[in-house]
């Protein structure tokens, strides 16, 4: 299990690699080259969280067209108290891990006009550590996943490209956690700071049991 776990991160890396690549000159088509590849991946990898029984009749994963007001580069404001904001744990195949909540990512979404909003940035622990960025939106539990989608997943290969001076927050690229699919798998959910107070209408969209 845990070779083809390491298949299916290495293919989730490279598909997000050839994203970064392109994407300066042409990011829709390189958007929807990653989600017909991560389609393909969800019908035939055995580590796909799919159930069984739904791999024969699925055929692709579901989005909001693509918009691209809602891609933008971000900053990285670094929180000075960490210990103000909520640390939580996530289980791992190879055991459980820390998110250290590290720097706040700030932004003018297209559709707010006023101050700008932020997201918690956490950074995973342990061996290697990696990016994680959970949101909720005004979408859950009616066109998107009720317990909010992820930007960013560094240490499973999910990453958009970030700097010193920030993140590049496309929220078309945002996606479902595993448990999204099959309620067996356990996944970290969006923390309270996390939820945005209105409407995401770009990236996935629930999964249709």
């Amino acid at each position: 299990m845990l070779l083809e776990l390491a298949e299916w991160r290495r293919y989730t890396a490279e598909m997000y690699a050839a994203v970064r690549k392109s994407s300066a000159r042409d990011v829709e088509s390189a958007w929807q080259d990653l989600l017909r590849k991560r389609s393909e991946m969800f019908r035939t990898h055995a580590q796909s969280p799919l159930p069984d029984e739904r791999k024969g009749s699925f055929e692709a994963l579901r989005y909001f067209p693509y918009n691209p007001a809602w891609r933008f580069h971000a900053e990285a404001v670094p929180i000075e108290n960490e210990k103000a904001v909520r640390a939580f744990a996530i289980d791992l195949p190879e055991g459980r891990a820390g998110l250290r909540p590290f720097a706040h990512v700030r932004f003018s979404p297209p559709s707010r006009s006023k101050d700008p909003l932020q997201l918690t940035l956490y950074w995973i622990e342990g061996y290697g550590g990696g990016l994680f960025l959970p949101f909720k939106d005004r979408t859950n539990g009616i066109e998107t996943y009720g317990g909010g989608r992820y930007l960013y997943d560094t240490i499973k290969g999910a990453d958009l490209g970030a700097d010193s001076d920030g993140i590049l927050l496309d929220f078309n690229f945002a996606y479902n956690p595993s448990c999204a699919y099959r309620p067996q798998w356990t996944c970290p959910l969006a923390p309270a700071e996390n939820m945005l107070p209105l409407r995401i209408d770009a990236g996935e969209l629930a999964f249709e049991e």
